[in-house]
C-alpha cells in the first residue's frame, strides 16, 4: 500500500520538515521527469537553500521510501469544475498561528485543504517575495470560502476607518442590522459603527471635548448639505478583506450620495491669485468626474461640486496647491498714489499675474495709505514690480473735485448716484471709467441734508403719504430722495428740479421751494413719531404669551412695518434681572406695544382665554388669488406669522344672486373670516386690507421690445431685470421660448417681442422709462454686420488653436462668428457683432489677414498609412525638416495648413497639400522622394548562435552601434523591445528550420541591409567540439556539494555544463528536533571569560535519514583542462561533504543579535565559516541557527556565535 508523504512524516516523526516549494495538489504526484537526461541546475526547487524551510507536505513517489527510483509518468488528477488564482505582495505569518507562535505556510495550507474541500498549490517568486496561490474546487462556495480564510491567515491585519455621511448609517446598517452582517460574513471583518448616543452632531456635548475619530463631523452654520456631517466606521481585519469591505461601504455609500459639495473657505487674500489660474489642472484632479468649480471672491472661496469620488480630489489639490503657495509666496511692498490704485484691481490684477506670476494687493479705497503689496515667489518678484509699474502708468487718470463746500459738494455727490449719473457718462464716453467716492469716505464729511431718523423713513416714505410727496414736485419742483433703508441713515436728499417746465431760474425761488419741502418733510416726521425707548417689568415666567407660538404674537405687537425693536428677558442686556421687556420705536408705537403687552400679561394671569377673537370684512374677489398666493404661499405666512386662522369665501349668497339678477355688479366682493387672539386677528386684518389697497393702485403696461434684445435686458441669471423690479417694487415679465401657436409661454398672454410691466403706478413709469433707455443702449451695441472672405485665408484668419481670431475679438471688443464652409465653396460667411466702432476695427482686421493670402492650388500625394508617422516626426518635427527642405515658409501658422494627413480612423492614404503653387510643386516632389526610400525598406534575417548574441551587442550595446552606423542599417536581437514589430524576413523560407532564439532580423535600406548581414555571417564563430566527463555523486551528499545552486554557477563560470541523472526527494537537513523539556537552560562557553546567553543547543547526525541512491554527474565542457577542473572541484566538494556529519540547532532568544552575527553584507557569517570550516544558515523567520559540519567543527562554529551574541555593541554604557 503506498503511503503519502504526510503519513511517512507521522509515522517516522517527521511531522514539519520543509519542502522548498509546496504542492498541495495531489496526495500522490508523480516525479518530475527529466528531459533526455538533463537536469536543470538553475531550478530553485532541485536546489534550494540549506536553511529550514516552512513546514509543508513533501513531494514522495508513489512507491515506498528508500526504494528504487519511481517510473517516471504524468500525472493524473482529476479535472476539477472550478480554479482560482491570486497572488500576495508578502505572506505575513504573524496572525496565523496558534496561542501566538509562528506557523509555517505549509501548516497553513494543509489547515485550509483539510478545512473545505479544495486543492491548493503556491508558487513564491523569490526575488519579488510575492506567492501565488492556485485553488481548485467543485464548488464555488467552497473556494471562497477557503480563499478568504487564506488570505485572513497570511495577511497583516490592518484598520480602516472610512467617514461615512451620517445619511447613509441606516442603508450601511440595513433592516435588523442585515446589511452589515452580510458583508461581515462575506469579508470576516470586524466592522464598528459608533452608537447614536455617542456621536455628537454639533460637535461638543456639555463643553467637553470631542474626539474626532469617534464623533460626527459638525455641520458648520449657514452651510449648504455639502458638508453632512460624517460618521467614522471602523474596519479591522487582514488586509485584502478589510479593503473589499471598504469597497463594499463605498459602493452603499456611493448608491445614496452620488454626489455632493464641499468648500474650501478662508483662501488668504494673497494666495487667492495663484489659485485661481489653476482651474484645469483642479478639473484635471477630478480623473473624468463630473465635477464643477465655483468662485466666491468676496469670501475668498472656492465651491466643488458633482461626484462625490471627483469633489474629494479636487478639494485635496486645492488644499494642497494653497498649502504649496503659502510656504513658497513671499511679499514686497511698495507705495504708489491712491489714485492708481485702481488699475491695479480686477483685470488689471489678472494681466499682472499672467505676466509676471506675482500678485498684487491693494488696499481698499476707503482706507488710508498708498501702499501695495507684491506677492510672489522670489525669483519672480522682480519682474511682478515692473508689471506693476508698467499697469500703475498705463492709463491717464484726472482726478475732478466737486465744487462747493464740502456739504454742497456731498449733496451733489449723492445725487449723482441716486439718478446714475457716473453710468451715464461713462456710457457717452466709451473707453472712459468713472468712479465716485467710497460711501465711508464720503460719511467723514459733514451732513446738511433732512436728518430724520432712519426708523421712521418707512412712515414718511409710506403709501399714504406717496401723493403728498408727489405733489413736492407738482407744487414746489422739488425731488425727495430717501437712502436705502438697509444703510440706516438718517439724511434725505432735496433737489431742485430745473428740467421741470415750471421751473424758475430764480435762486431766491429754488431756496424758498427747498425750504418749504423741508419743512413740509419735517413736519411729517414729526407727526409719524418721536423715537423713544420704554422698559416693561414683566415676569420672565410670562413671556412666552408674549412671544406667542413661534413669535407670533410678538410679530403682531411690531407691526408689517417694523418700526419697532422689542426685546425680550436677557436680550434687553440688563445685567441685574430677566424680569423686563424692552421697547424702543416711534413714541406712539411704543407706547401702543406697551400697553398691549400688559394686556396680554393681565390676561395671562387672569387666565382668560382670548385666542376665540373672530372679525369678518370683505375685500374685492379680483384681488383674493393674489392675496392668497401661488399654493397659499402668502395666507400661510400670515397664519404661520400671527398664529390665526383665515379663511376667503367667494361664493355669493342668495341674496347678492338675486341682485346680480337685476343689476350687473361693478366689483364682487369676498368675505374674509379671521380667528384667534384679538390682537393678532386685528394685525391679520390690517395686513389684508392694505394688500388689498396696494393692489388696487396696481397697474401694467406692455412694452414693444424687439426679442433680439430681451437676453441684453435680463442680463446673467436674471441680474438686470430682479434690479428693476426690487428698485421699482414690479414685476416685469418677457417672453420664454416661443410656442406652436406663436406666443410665449407665460401666465400672461403676450408676444415675443412684448414685455410686460405690473405694479404701482409710478413703480411702472420709473421701470418703463429705464427698459427703454436700456433698449436704447442695446441698439447702440448690439449693430450687425455681415461679409465673406475667401474660403482660403478662413485657416489664417482663425489661426492656430483659433488665437488670430480671439485676438481680434479682445483687442476690439466685438464678437465674430465664422461659418463652417463646405471643402467645395469658394467663400465664407463672417458675421461680426457689437458696437459701430468694434464692427468697424474688427473688419478691416479680418480683411487685412484675408488678403495677405495668395492664389492657392491643392494636390494630394499617395503614402501608405504605415509611412504616416515617420514622415510627421516626434512633435511634427518630420514635417517641419520637409518643410524646410523644400523652401517652405518658416512661420509656424503658415506652415500649419501646408501638409494635411488622414486623421486616426480615416480610411485613407492621401496626403493633401494646398498652398502657394511652388511651395506645392516643391514639397510633392520632397515627399515623393522620401516616401520612395520608405518603400525600399526591406528586412532580411540571418543565423547567429545565440551563445554569440552577447558578443556582438558588447558591453552597453557599443559593438552594435558601431555596426549599425557601418552599415546604415538596423539589426534586432531576439528579446528587443521592437524586434516583433519590425516584421517578418522576406528570407523566411531559407530560415525555416532555423531555431527562432538564433534568428536575428535586419532592417532597412536593401544594400544596407545585405552588407549588415554579410558583416555579421563574417562574425559568426564556428561551434566547437565538446568534451564529455563523468563523475558518480551519492544523492545524500547532493545538497552539500552543490551549495544551493553556488557550484553549478561556479561551473558555468568555467564553460561547463552539469546533468545529472537522478535527484533526492528528501530535504536537505534534517527537521528541527522538538524543545528541550528544560527551555531556559544555560549553555556556558568552554571559555570562562566569554560570558553565559541563554539560549538551546541540539545536535543531531546529519545523514542517518538521508536517501539511498547515487547520482550520475555528466560533465560538458569546451576543454581537457576545464574539465579537470570541475571534476577537481567536485571531488573536492563530496570529501567536504562527508566531513559534515552533524547538524546543530542554536535557538537564540531573539533575533536582536541577528545583525551582529551576520555583519555587513554577510561578513561575519562568511568569517565564521572560513574560520570553523561549518557550514552556517540563519533563518529569516524565527531565531534559529542552523550550523552543518564535523562535530568540532559545529562546536567551534557555536561557540563563536554565542560570544558574537552575548558581546554588548559599540557605544553602549553600562547605567
Amino acid at each position: 500500500m503506498a503511503l503519502s508523504a504526510a503519513d511517512l512524516q507521522r509515522r517516522h516523526e517527521l511531522e514539519g520538515a520543509p519542502d522548498p516549494f509546496p504542492s498541495l495538489v495531489d496526495s500522490n504526484p508523480a516525479a518530475p521527469a527529466p528531459s533526455n537526461g538533463h537536469i536543470d541546475t538553475d531550478s530553485a526547487e532541485a536546489f534550494p537553500s540549506l536553511a529550514p524551510a516552512p513546514a509543508a507536505v513533501s513531494k514522495t513517489p508513489s512507491s515506498g521510501w528508500g526504494a528504487a527510483p519511481p517510473r517516471i509518468r504524468a500525472t493524473v488528477s482529476k479535472q476539477p469544475l472550478i480554479s482560482e488564482s491570486f497572488t500576495i505582495p508578502a505572506v505575513d505569518l504573524s496572525t496565523a498561528g496558534k496561542d501566538g507562535k509562528p506557523t509555517s505556510l505549509g501548516e497553513v495550507m494543509r489547515q485550509v485543504i483539510a478545512q473545505y474541500k479544495v486543492k491548493i498549490e503556491a508558487s513564491t517568486n523569490q526575488k519579488s517575495r510575492q506567492t501565488t496561490f492556485f485553488l481548485k474546487s467543485e464548488s464555488q462556495k467552497e473556494l471562497d470560502k477557503a480563499k478568504r480564510t487564506l488570505l485572513a491567515l497570511l495577511s497583516p491585519t490592518i484598520t480602516l476607518v472610512l467617514p461615512a455621511p451620517a445619511s447613509t448609517i441606516p442603508t450601511i446598517i440595513g433592516p435588523k442590522g442585515s446589511t452589515i452582517k452580510q458583508i461581515r460574513d462575506q469579508t470576516g471583518v470586524k466592522i464598528d459603527v459608533p452608537p447614536k448616543e455617542a456621536l455628537q452632531t454639533n460637535g461638543h456635548a456639555n463643553g467637553a471635548s470631542a474626539d474626532p475619530s469617534r464623533t460626527a463631523t459638525p455641520l458648520p452654520v449657514g452651510n449648504d448639505d455639502e458638508d453632512e456631517p460624517t460618521i467614522p466606521i471602523t474596519i479591522i481585519g487582514p488586509q485584502p478583506l478589510a479593503y473589499e469591505a471598504q469597497a463594499l461601504l463605498n459602493e452603499i455609500i456611493a448608491s445614496k450620495r452620488s454626489r455632493t459639495t464641499q468648500r474650501v473657505r478662508d483662501i488668504p487674500t494673497h494666495i487667492l491669485p495663484f489659485i485661481v489660474p489653476r482651474r484645469s489642472k483642479f478639473q484635471e484632479a477630478a480623473a473624468g468626474s463630473d465635477v464643477s468649480l465655483t468662485l466666491n471672491q468676496t469670501a475668498r472661496e472656492i465651491t466643488v461640486s458633482g461626484e462625490r469620488e471627483g469633489v474629494v480630489r479636487v478639494v485635496d489639490s486645492i488644499k494642497s496647491a494653497v498649502e504649496y503657495f503659502t510656504n513658497e509666496v513671499t511679499s514686497l511692498t511698495m507705495t504708489l498714489p491712491k489714485r492708481q490704485h485702481r488699475l491695479l484691481t480686477g483685470k488689471g490684477a489678472e494681466e499682472i499675474m499672467a505676466k509676471s506670476k506675482c500678485a498684487v494687493i491693494v488696499a481698499k479705497l476707503e482706507e488710508p495709505g498708498d501702499e501695495i503689496t507684491v506677492y510672489g515667489r522670489a525669483a519672480d518678484l522682480p519682474a511682478g514690480l515692473g508689471a506693476v509699474m508698467e499697469k500703475a502708468n498705463s492709463a491717464y487718470i484726472h482726478e475732478f473735485p466737486l465744487p462747493g463746500p464740502i456739504n454742497v459738494s456731498r449733496q451733489l455727490l449723492t445725487y449723482m448716484n441716486r439718478v446714475g449719473y457716473p453710468k451715464t457718462l461713462s456710457a457717452a464716453h466709451p473707453g472712459i471709467s468713472v468712479y465716485t467716492p467710497h460711501p465711508a469716505t464720503v460719511a467723514k464729511a459733514q451732513v446738511l441734508n433732512v436728518a430724520i431718523d432712519w426708523l421712521v423713513h418707512r412712515i414718511v416714505n409710506s403709501n399714504k403719504n406717496a401723493k403728498k410727496i408727489k405733489g413736492f414736485h407738482d407744487a414746489h419742483n422739488v425731488l425727495v430722495f430717501f437712502p436705502p433703508e438697509s444703510e440706516e441713515q438718517s439724511s434725505v436728499l432735496l433737489v431742485y428740479d430745473p428740467f421741470s417746465p415750471s421751473a424758475s431760474p430764480s435762486p431766491v425761488d429754488k431756496s424758498k421751494s427747498l425750504e418749504d419741502v423741508e419743512k413740509e418733510i419735517l413736519k411729517l416726521a414729526k407727526d409719524a413719531a418721536d423715537v423713544k425707548t420704554s422698559t416693561v417689568p414683566v415676569d420672565k415666567k410670562w413671556h412666552e404669551f408674549v412671544v406667542g407660538k413661534d413669535g407670533t404674537t410678538l410679530n403682531a405687537i411690531i407691526g408689517e412695518d417694523k418700526t419697532l425693536s422689542v426685546k425680550v428677558g436677557a436680550e434687553a442686556g440688563d445685567a441685574s434681572t430677566e424680569d423686563i421687556i424692552l421697547v424702543r420705536g416711534i413714541s406712539q408705537d411704543v407706547d401702543r406695544a406697551v400697553k398691549e403687552i400688559q394686556k396680554i400679561v393681565e390676561d395671562a394671569k387672569n387666565d382668560e382665554i382670548v385666542s376665540s377673537y373672530v372679525t369678518e370684512f370683505e375685500i374685492d374677489r379680483e384681488f383674493v388669488g393674489r392675496i392668497v398666493g401661488a399654493q397659499g404661499a402668502g395666507v400661510n405666512k400670515l397664519r404661520d406669522l400671527l398664529g390665526v386662522k383665515i379663511d376667503f369665501s367667494t361664493d355669493p349668497d342668495e341674496k347678492e344672486e338675486k341682485t346680480s339678477k337685476k343689476k350687473k355688479a361693478v366689483h364682487q366682493k369676498a368675505k374674509v373670516k379671521i380667528v384667534g387672539r384679538k390682537e393678532n386677528v386685528e394685525e391679520a386684518k390690517k395686513r389684508i386690507i392694505t394688500q388689498a389697497d396696494r393692489l388696487a393702485d396696481e397697474t401694467s403696461e406692455v412694452l414693444k421690445i424687439p426679442h433680439q434684445y430681451h437676453s441684453g435686458l435680463i442680463g446673467q441669471s436674471g441680474k438686470y431685470v430682479i434690479r428693476l423690479e426690487e428698485k421699482y417694487g414690479v414685476k416685469i415679465t418677457f417672453p420664454r421660448e416661443s410656442a406652436e401657436n406663436g406666443e410665449g409661454k407665460t401666465r400672461e398672454s403676450i408676444k415675443p417681442d412684448e414685455v410686460l410691466i405690473k405694479g404701482g403706478k409710478k413703480g411702472v413709469a420709473g421701470a418703463k422709462s429705464e427698459l427703454l433707455d436700456a433698449v436704447d443702449f442695446e441698439k447702440e451695441s448690439n449693430n450687425v454686420i455681415k461679409f465673406t472672405v475667401p474660403t482660403r485665408s478662413v485657416a489664417r484668419i482663425l489661426g492656430r488653436s483659433g488665437a488670430t481670431i480671439n485676438e481680434i475679438k479682445d483687442n476690439t471688443g466685438a464678437q465674430i462668428d465664422v461659418d463652417k464652409a463646405s471643402e467645395d465653396s469658394s467663400v465664407t460667411n463672417i458675421a461680426v457683432r457689437g458696437t459701430k466702432a468694434a464692427i468697424a476695427e474688427a473688419k478691416a482686421a479680418i480683411l487685412s489677414i484675408s488678403n495677405q493670402v495668395t492664389e492657392e492650388t491643392t494636390d494630394s500625394v499617395h503614402v501608405e498609412s504605415r509611412f504616416h508617422r515617420t514622415l510627421i516626426g516626434a512633435g511634427g518635427q518630420g514635417l517641419r525638416d520637409l518643410i524646410a527642405r523644400s523652401g517652405g515658409p518658416t512661420d509656424p501658422k503658415v506652415q500649419a495648413g501646408l501638409i494635411r494627413f488622414p486623421r486616426q480612423g480615416e480610411p485613407s492614404d492621401e496626403v493633401r497639400l494646398r498652398g502657394d503653387p511652388k511651395v506645392v510643386a516643391r514639397l510633392k516632389a520632397e515627399l515623393e522622394k522620401t516616401v520612395a526610400g520608405l518603400r525600399d525598406r526591406v528586412v532580411l534575417g540571418v543565423e547567429i548562435p545565440a551563445a554569440q548574441h552577447r558578443v556582438f551587442i558588447g558591453r552597453g550595446g557599443q559593438h552594435l552601434n558601431d555596426l549599425q552606423a557601418k552599415t546604415g542599417a538596423q539589426i534586432q536581437f531576439p528579446g528587443s523591445r521592437s524586434y516583433q514589430s519590425v516584421g517578418e524576413p522576406e528570407n523566411a523560407t531559407d530560415l525555416a528550420d532555423v531555431e527562432p532564439a538564433n534568428l536575428v532580423k535586419v532592417s532597412g535600406p536593401r544594400a544596407a541591409c545585405e552588407k549588415a548581414v554579410e558583416e555579421l555571417k563574417s562574425q559568426v564563430k564556428p561551434p566547437q567540439a565538446e568534451i564529455v566527463g563523468s563523475l558518480t555523486v551519492p544523492l545524500k551528499y547532493h545538497y552539500a556539494v552543490t551549495q544551493q545552486g553556488n557550484l553549478f554557477r561556479t561551473l558555468r563560470s568555467f564553460g561547463v555544463h552539469v546533468e545529472q541523472s537522478k535527484l533526492p526527494q528528501k530535504p536537505a537537513v534534517p527537521p528541527t528536533p522538538a524543545p528541550q523539556s528544560d527551555s531556559s537552560a544555560r549553555i556556558d562557553d568552554a571559555d570562562d571569560s566569554a560570558p553565559a546567553v541563554e539560549a538551546q543547543w541540539q545536535v543531531v547526525p546529519n545523514y542517518q535519514d538521508a536517501e539511498a541512491g547515487e547520482s550520475e554527474w555528466t560533465f560538458k565542457a569546451r576543454d581537457q583542462a576545464s574539465l579537470d577542473r570541475a571534476i577537481k572541484l567536485v571531488q573536492d566538494a563530496v570529501e567536504h561533504a562527508e566531513k559534515m556529519t552533524h547538524v546543530g540547532f542554536l535557538t537564540l532568544p531573539d533575533r536582536s543579535s541577528f545583525p551582529r552575527i551576520v555583519g555587513s553584507k554577510g561578513a561575519n557569517v562568511a568569517r565564521l565559516r572560513a574560520e570553523s570550516g561549518a557550514d552556517i544558515t540563519v533563518s529569516r523567520e524565527d531565531s534559529t541557527v542552523v550550523i552543518v559540519g564535523s562535530e568540532s567543527a559545529i562546536e567551534a562554529a557555536k561557540n563563536a556565535i554565542l560570544k558574537m551574541s552575548s558581546s554588548r555593541p559599540r557605544g553602549r554604557r553600562d547605567a
